[in-house]
């Protein structure tokens, strides 16, 4: 049995996918989305709930190497690669290292900026759009440092920032006490960023984007596609019992899992996973004002509505790791010394896989094989905060109109000969 009739099917129910299924249903266009396990229930579902579009500077930046050869002998610290993982993550972080080339990393960063003010004005139009403002909190964030060294260190990139016209401003003393009561004496600087924002819970502002794209006239199927090709409509999806689907065209979301689709149809785009891992404690656990930021210990402390998480890090593990969940047990650890008298009982601990590119740029565009297929994944742990600018990129791409922003430097096919 072949289903048909649709203009537009995308695979991936997360965050991209879902707000990528609300822009094309508003354009008017017959839209299916496809996912195996539900909506939001990947790296949509765990995520730290920042709207980040302060974020400009990419993991593949000068300095980078020697920094991380410091961080892999900790096997709990910010970056980590298990030792058996090494031989098939080197032509990945090959990549990474020729990416974090002075040229490279100023070119990313140029793309990076563009891209998040893209991202700042669709989601501020989607949200209005959809009434889920009330959802969306803006009390800034707040990077900590310990001590005049450390503070030091970070000015670099708070002048990129600076320079991209993204309002920032260091704190200390008093100033720093007033926007995070109770913090331990060793964070004695901070830069606080007030256009940050964070959602009341990721997972449940993803559904809330679903259900919009309902409202509109998108379809959801909870099925598994494991193939993908052409067919009589322009894009054929098999799925594991055997049935089909046609679309005119299909847009690949699948996070993490996306580029072994693409690779069906003849792509290979380098696309690794950041294993990332939480403990979401209870409501009430800290009086956390804002998003806290350890940028050197590599995790954050998040209020969300269903209660506070404590979470980031990376891990290059792959799909197939069991979870290592001494990562979280180390973060929450460190939070209960940051934050004396953090109450770290009764916590849920998580791990999600978050989709990176060597350059830390996502692929967004049309197949160079097939064009029918258009792909949209490889934020990293920026996808909460590119999706509105993402699915405006794909509506552009998909209705043959003249694209937001320059496509080039997100072009899915810009790592071959690299």
């Amino acid at each position: 049995m072949t289903h048909t009739d649709y203009s537009v099917a995308i695979i991936g129910a997360g965050i991209v996918g879902l707000t990528t299924a609300l822009s094309l249903a508003e354009a008017g266009q017959r839209v299916v989305v496809i996912d195996r396990r539900g909506q939001a229930l990947e790296a949509s579902f765990g995520n730290a709930g920042a709207l980040g579009f302060a974020e400009i500077m990419p993991l593949a930046s000068p300095g980078l190497i020697r920094k991380a050869i410091k961080w892999l002998f900790d096997p709990l610290g910010p970056l980590s690669i298990p030792p058996g993982y090494l031989p098939q993550i080197a032509p990945w972080l090959l990549r990474l290292w020729r990416a974090s080339r002075a040229d490279r990393f100023h070119a990313a960063v140029a793309a990076q900026v563009q891209l998040m003010a893209l991202a700042r004005e669709e989601m501020s139009a989607m949200l209005l759009r959809t009434g889920l403002a009330p959802q969306v909190h803006s009390d800034g964030a707040l990077e900590l440092y310990e001590g005049e060294r450390e503070f030091q260190a970070s000015l670099a990139g708070a002048r990129w920032r600076e320079q991209n016209g993204i309002e920032i401003r260091h704190v200390q003393g008093d100033a720093l006490a007033e926007l995070q009561p109770g913090l331990a004496p060793r964070f004695t600087h901070g830069t606080f960023i007030p256009g940050w924002q964070t959602v009341d819970d990721p997972h449940e502002f993803a559904v809330s984007v679903g259900q919009s794209a309902l409202d509109r006239g998108a379809v959801y199927l909870q099925r598994e596609v494991v193939a993908i090709g052409g067919g009589p409509a322009g894009t054929r999806l098999t799925f594991d019992d055997g049935q089909t689907l046609d679309a005119q065209q299909t847009v690949i979301a699948a996070g993490a899992w996306s580029h072994h689709l693409a690779r069906q149809i003849g792509d290979r785009i380098p696309l690794e996973t950041e294993r990332g891992y939480n403990t979401t404690l209870p409501a009430g656990a800290f009086d956390v004002r804002r998003q806290l930021t350890f940028s050197q210990h590599g995790f954050v402390v998040t209020p969300l509505s269903c209660g506070l998480r404590i979470g980031g890090a990376v891990e290059f593990g792959g799909l197939s790791r069991a979870p290592d969940f001494r990562r979280s047990a180390t973060m929450l650890r460190k939070a209960q010394a940051f934050l004396p008298g953090l109450k770290a009982e009764g916590g849920k601990q998580w791990m999600g896989f978050r989709p990176s590119l060597p350059d830390t740029l996502p692929a967004i565009g049309r197949s160079a094989r097939q064009p029918a297929f258009i792909y949209a994944f490889g934020h990293g742990h920026l996808g909460l905060t590119q999706a509105a600018a993402t699915a405006r990129m794909v509506r552009d791409i998909a209705l043959d109109q003249p694209p937001a922003i320059p496509l080039a430097p997100y072009r899915p096919g810009r790592f071959r000969g690299h």
